[in-house]
This record gives structure tokens, sequence and C-alpha cells, in this order.
């Protein structure tokens, strides 16, 4: 595919070293046919929809903050039904459904559309690009937000552990689920296809960078992003019918200090008298990534 027939046009308003266009580039040039995607409200919907315009060359849909994954859900029971009547084109058969959406639509307002959605076995793709945080309304805290990172809502540190999402889509049994990030954007893009390929309802968690708010200079987007995959403190992994595979281990795990390091959100934690709470994080992230190498063992292909 190239630039000229790209399903996402080059003239969105993403602030620069933003990952997010990053990450949706690459799935949506996993898609073999026409797509309809549904936008959760977000920095997404507001730069890739800013009215009368749109970034996307396909269908899209925008409605409200929480509910995009029902809107998709509606469509895609529509096509199923027009499909059965015979009432479709050829070229109208092979359609897809995508649904995105921020940490804030799909880890906490939406996570009950999201998740009647996918036990309902929409035939759809759902994405989060996860940037931890409200990032479009100012930074406040989400439930993705990392142990002790500073946001407007919890300028000290926030003091709970991140929800594991990725983890919780798991227990809806279906299809396919996987963790990605677009600094191994081979990986990423591996896993859109298989998302897209199969029966049923797919979901796929995607550590973006918000450069605006992690507080750190745009070039170094990609380089933050490969720290995070490194410490193990964003794993890769999937889970498809039920079998866990981790598609990457670090040679050398590096100290979680490696991700945290150069964004402003974490700098209080580099104070001589914070350093309990460095070794509170990386406690955390060992215990989460031996929890998945133990799923890997037990349930793996």
């Amino acid at each position: 595919m190239n630039v000229a027939e790209e399903i996402l046009a080059s003239g969105h308003r993403m602030c620069p070293g933003c990952g997010t266009p990053i990450a949706l580039r690459a799935i949506l040039s996993m898609v073999n046919g026409p797509v309809i995607t549904a936008n959760s409200t977000g920095c997404s919907e507001i730069c890739f929809g800013a009215y009368p315009y749109t970034a996307f060359r396909q269908p899209w849909i925008h409605s409200l903050f929480e509910n995009a994954p029902s809107v998709i859900s509606g469509l895609e029971a529509l096509h199923k039904k027009r499909l059965k009547t015979g009432e479709l084109k050829e070229s109208q058969k092979n359609i897809k459904f995508l649904c995105i959406g921020g940490d804030g639509a799909m880890y906490d307002i939406g996570l009950q559309w999201l998740s009647g959605a996918v036990e309902r076995g929409t035939n759809a793709v759902f994405v989060c690009f996860d940037n931890e945080g409200f990032m479009n309304t100012g930074n406040q805290r989400s439930s993705s937000t990392p142990l002790y990172s500073s946001t407007s809502t919890s300028p000290s540190g926030k003091p709970q552990k991140r929800k594991l999402l990725t983890e919780i889509m798991v227990a809806h049994n279906i299809p396919y689920v996987a963790q990605a990030s677009p600094s191994h954007i081979a990986d990423l893009k591996m896993k859109a296809k298989k998302a897209f390929e199969v029966d049923g309802p797919a979901f796929l968690n995607i550590l973006t960078t918000c450069p605006t708010n992690w507080k750190l200079p745009p070039e170094k987007g990609n380089d933050v992003l490969m720290n995070a995959v490194n410490t193990n403190f964003w794993p890769l992994f999937e889970v498809k019918n039920g079998k866990w595979k981790i598609n990457f281990k670090p040679q050398e795990r590096k100290p979680i200090e490696e991700f945290l390091k150069g964004q402003k959100r974490f700098a209080h934690l580099f104070k001589k008298e914070n350093k309990n709470l460095l070794a509170d994080i990386q406690t955390n992230v060992d215990e989460n990534f031996t929890r998945l190498l133990k799923m890997a063992e037990a349930f793996g292909e």
C-alpha cells in the first residue's frame, strides 16, 4: 500500500512525537479490504476528525466517549443481517470493523461497553491506544496510569498500581488478545493482521507516547517505548484461543529506571528520599512479568 492509498491520511492533527498515529497507520496497513471505524472521544477523535474534516479515507464514526464499542457492535450486526438477506453487493461483503479509543475510554469510561461488545461476540477489532492518562483533558490519572506517576490529579504520584486491561480482556475468552508497541512495528503489524483474520472479537492494547504530558522531547518517544519493552514494563505478548505466547524476552532486562528517566512525570522518583518507590515499581514489574512467564508455560502453544 503506497501513501496515496493509505486509509489514514497524513493531514491529522496529532502532536509531534505522539505514538498513536504511528500505531494506527501500522494497524490499518494490515486491513485487506474496506474498514469501518468507530472512534471514542479523546485525542484521536479530536485530531483525526476535527469538524468538518477527517483524516480517514474510509467510513469513520464518532459518537460518545464511552459507547464506540456499542456503535461498532450495532454496525457489525447490521452488516451480518444484510449478508443473510442478500442485500449487499459483492464489494460490500468483506467489510472489517474497527473500534479505537484511548485508555480513558477503554480502561475506564467505556469498559462496560467494551466488555459487553466482546462478550456478545462482535466480529470486530478493538484497539486501545494507552498513553496512561486522560491526556486530552489535562493529564488526569486513569486506571492505566503507572504506579507513582505524577498527573494533574495525583501530583505527588499515583499510589495505586495500573489496571492490567490486556489480561482482563483475556478473561473474556475471546479469540485473540495482544499487547504491542510502535517501537516494535513488525510485531505490531503481525498482531494486527491476526486480529483482523480471526472470526470474532479481537483486542489490541498498544502503549503510545504522549510527549505533551509525559514531558519528553518528541524525538525521544520511540526510545522511551523501546525501554518500556526492554525493562518488561510493557511486555509484548498475545493470547490466541487461550494459548499464551510471550513475543519478546529481553536478553538482558534493563532496570525500570531506564524507562522512567527523561520523563518529567517520574522526575520526583529520582530524589534520594524516594529510592524506595523505585524499588516498589521494580518489584511490581518483575511480579507481573513472572506471572506472564508462568501463564505462557502453563497455557502456551
